[in-house]
């Protein structure tokens, strides 16, 4: 996976890394179990500090997309939490997204156009058996 940060963006760079990794997840090219590289390694690669991977690792892992242990590392969570109901935190961001969108003249169906394209881009079912390891 490829991950590209701006450097110069207002968004912090631990969100857009978290942002990325969860993107990643959600269009397969994270699988379920695979290997995050260490904080140390994602850090030095993308040349940010240790400090702003471990932030990322830490709220991913709050967030249930991933699980961390001391001998084998991050790893993507295998079991990830599949509620088919939109958390009250989903929609105050879909409702931000929205309200951007209309602002910028997008009207609803070009709005509901682009959201399934995007969607039909995610590939993660919740439902789908994953290997245990």
């Amino acid at each position: 996976m490829v991950i590209s940060l701006q450097l110069d963006s207002d968004t912090p760079l631990y969100e857009q890394l978290r942002n990325q990794i969860v993107i990643g997840i959600a269009t397969g090219e994270l699988e379920p179990q695979e290997k995050l590289p260490t904080v140390r390694q994602l850090a030095e690669e993308l040349g940010i500090n240790t400090m702003t991977v471990n932030k990322t690792y830490s709220l991913l892992k709050q967030e249930g997309y991933i699980v961390i242990d001391r001998r084998h590392g991050a790893k993507v969570n295998p079991q990830m939490p599949g509620d088919p109901e939109p958390t009250p935190e989903l929609e105050e961001k879909l409702q931000l997204i929205i309200a951007q969108a209309a602002i910028q003249g997008i009207n609803e169906s070009r709005f509901q156009t682009l959201c399934s394209q995007i969607f039909s881009k995610m590939t993660y079912n919740p439902l789908k058996p994953h290997p245990a390891e």
